[in-house]
């Protein structure tokens, strides 16, 4: 006999925590869902009204206007280019490597691995950094900032973990089968961290994505400025607007405007792709954290 399934009563700690977690979920949507509407407003609406439910006199001349002054085609085209090349570059690096220091005893696997662990704790720190980056030629292009975050001895540590959870048994039949390592690599063990390289692979993106601050001091020229320094332009170009403009209040765009438009449309591919991977986040994690 099937045993009926029982429906647990909810206790007390758990309205408790359902309350708590609804109202932070309030708290955290709140604004963001405030900036959307902000972004469509009037500057008279807004003056009127600085927190509505929606946007009173709607409008999209401050996205139109982000749009027409040709930063915002620029930053997307080069961050795009950043987090797709490097994305790419660095998964393959911190894979390829996670992998052989997954591998059995070899000479120099612990001397490597503890010169790859020592960089989680001490760095070049930041002059060095740019001076060396100099010394290359790189300053002023976008390939400092796509090497510059290119491996992660944490994610690679993550990583490494997971490939050993891998059963032996899997790999010894690929190996009566005729497979060298490149073929255990490529169609064996990578098929069966599909949560860990989603997960990683994602978190990597995200990086590259939101880069500010090496962005600011490696790139110089206008042509080649990332996504979230031409934002950062924008909202000192806005708080500028913002002095000329006091009493205007018949403009359509007005600096919190342009501000909120240019973090929604910062914001759109993340959120977009999101989503779609959020499913592998906790397994990716618990997959590579605890080792078997």
């Amino acid at each position: 006999m099937q045993k009926k399934s029982r429906l647990r009563r909810a206790t007390g700690w758990d309205v408790v925590i359902f309350i708590a977690l609804t109202l932070t979920a309030i708290v955290i949507f709140l604004p963001f869902y405030n900036a959307v509407v902000i972004s469509m407003e009037t500057n008279r609406a807004y003056a009127l009204n600085p927190v509505s439910l929606y946007p009173v006199e709607f409008t999209m001349r401050n996205y139109e206007h982000l749009i027409s002054k040709g930063q915002i085609g620029i930053g997307y085209k080069n961050t795009i280019f950043i987090t797709f090349i490097g994305t790419a570059l660095s998964m393959a690096a911190m894979v390829s490597m996670a992998y052989a220091f997954s591998r059995k005893k070899y000479p120099g696997k612990k001397f490597f691995f503890l010169l790859m662990m020592f960089t989680m704790f001490f760095s070049g720190g930041m002059i060095p950094t740019y001076l060396q980056f100099k010394n290359l030629g790189l300053i002023n292009n976008v390939w400092a900032v796509i090497l510059y975050s290119g491996v992660s001895a944490y994610n690679i540590i993550i990583l490494k973990n997971g490939f050993e959870q891998t059963p032996p048994e899997l790999e010894e039949a690929a190996r009566i089968d005729g497979a060298n390592d490149l073929v255990i690599f490529l169609r064996v063990e990578l098929p069966l961290q599909g949560a860990l390289l989603a997960t990683f692979t994602l978190f990597t993106a995200v990086g590259y994505w939101n880069e500010w601050f090496w962005s600011t001091l490696l790139i110089n020229s206008g042509s080649k400025m990332t996504l979230q320094v031409v934002l950062k332009a924008i909202v000192a170009e806005s708080a500028a607007l913002e002095d000329v403009s006091t009493g205007e209040a018949g403009l359509d765009t007005f600096a919190q405007g342009i501000k909120m438009a240019a973090v929604m449309l910062t914001m759109v591919p993340i959120m977009c792709l999101y989503p779609f991977l959020q499913k592998y986040f906790v397994k990716g994690v618990l997959v590579g954290s605890v080792k078997m």
